[in-house]
């Protein structure tokens, strides 16, 4: 009996060691190498573009039109909105600005705004476009939309005006949203776009180029949170975002010589990692193009118009601007400029009125096109003059 107990025990200690054991809780989940959860957290970015700010051109760029919340890079449509206003005439920076309640109560990255303090627009300005003050985005909103609803109405018009087809807001700060509430989507394409648009602006560049300024007579102190303003020779702007649902976003601009980049990169892991990301495009953007003058405004076209009507039998047109290009110096190519223009133009000649077009190319590809104008007012001749020219006499 003793012999068959002790065979038993033996037995049940070697089934337990076998296949034949309870499975374990994850049983069937393939488990996760140490090497692929590193490369996971190795990705720099989720997407990135980088262009030629004048013109356009796109000189790098990965996923350049997928959808992603910009957070604090909202504000960026909030100052195109404004700059808009400032230009029409219907607001002043140096108008005075009365903190609301609901201002008041705004948190994330905030300037501690209280309800009844007055600021001017510009020093709300500087607020929201040096520290990312979400109070200060609302207050600006308030006065110069007259709501966050009716700012957040302007912000999707204007972004449908520029062609932003990945882009629609939702808040006038960019932070996440609550239950119910719809979050802000963009791209990088999108957002490029816009940063274009916006530096065009020395007054946007102004702010965005402060690394720390004062606030409240010297009792708070704004600090930017775009680090590349440190870092990166040229940089002077634009602007950072980050929640954890979206990662750490930027848009970066620099400029050396006659040669300014727009970098923006989303989905980073940290801001480090997004920084160095768009530290690197703007490095290599440099370091790869030239800018060339192709056209320089005012350049006399050597082709004549013949005026129907106009004091003056012909005219020479000029260039309206000048075209600047982004070679990569390590490509070869031919730039040619046709001349498109009428032979004939009737009535009167005002004074920068388009004529035709230069149009440029590169390797028979369109480039860019540059309006060719009258340097000069003609008036008309009179009846007689025209009649006769009609005619068909040299006169």
């Amino acid at each position: 009996m003793k012999k068959l107990l002790a065979v038993l025990i033996v037995a049940s200690l070697c089934f337990a060691g076998t296949g034949f054991a309870a499975p374990a809780k994850n049983a069937g989940k393939k488990p996760q190498s140490p090497a692929g959860k590193a490369k996971q957290a190795d990705v720099p970015y989720k997407a990135f573009i980088v262009v030629e700010a004048d013109g356009g051109k796109m000189i790098d760029g990965e996923n350049v039109h997928e959808r992603r919340a910009p957070a604090s890079i909202t504000k960026l449509m909030v100052a195109y909105v404004v700059m808009d206003r400032l230009a029409s005439g219907a607001v002043k920076l140096t108008d005075t600005v009365t903190i609301s309640k609901q201002a008041s109560q705004i948190g994330g990255s905030q300037v501690y705004l209280k309800e009844g303090e007055t600021f001017t627009l510009e020093q709300l300005m500087k607020a929201m476009m040096v520290a990312s003050a979400n109070d200060a985005a609302y207050a600006i909103s308030e006065y110069v939309a007259g709501g966050k609803d009716e700012m957040i109405k302007l912000m999707n018009a204007q972004a449908k005006t520029l062609g932003l087809n990945d882009t629609e807001f939702h808040s006038v700060h960019g932070l996440p949203p609550s239950k119910g509430e719809k979050e802000d989507q963009t791209s990088c394409s999108d957002l490029a776009v816009l940063a274009r648009e916006l530096v065009k602006n020395p007054k946007v560049l102004e702010w965005t180029s402060i690394q720390t300024d004062s606030f409240r007579g010297g009792k708070f102190v704004l600090t930017n949170t775009n680090k590349l303003l440190g870092k990166f020779p040229g940089t002077d702007g634009l602007k950072t975002g980050f929640y954890s649902q979206t990662g750490f976003n930027i848009v970066a601009t620099a400029r050396k010589g006659d040669m300014r980049f727009i970098a923006v990169v989303m989905g980073s892991p940290s801001g480090k990692v997004r920084d160095t990301a768009a530290i690197e495009k703007l490095q290599k953007a440099f370091a790869q193009y030239k800018m060339i003058s192709v056209v320089k405004k005012g350049e006399v076209i050597e082709q004549d118009v013949f005026l129907v009507d106009g004091k003056y039998r012909k005219m020479k047109g000029v260039t309206e601007k000048s075209f600047l290009y982004p070679m990569d110096i390590n490509k070869k190519g031919a730039i040619t400029k046709e001349i498109v223009l009428p032979e004939r133009v009737k009535g009167e000649i005002k004074e920068g009125q388009k004529l035709g077009e230069l149009v440029v190319k590169l390797d028979n590809k369109v480039i860019g096109r540059v309006n060719i104008v009258s340097p000069v007012y003609v008036p008309k001749a009179n009846l007689f003059t025209r009649f006769i020219r009609r005619l068909g006499l040299n006169i």
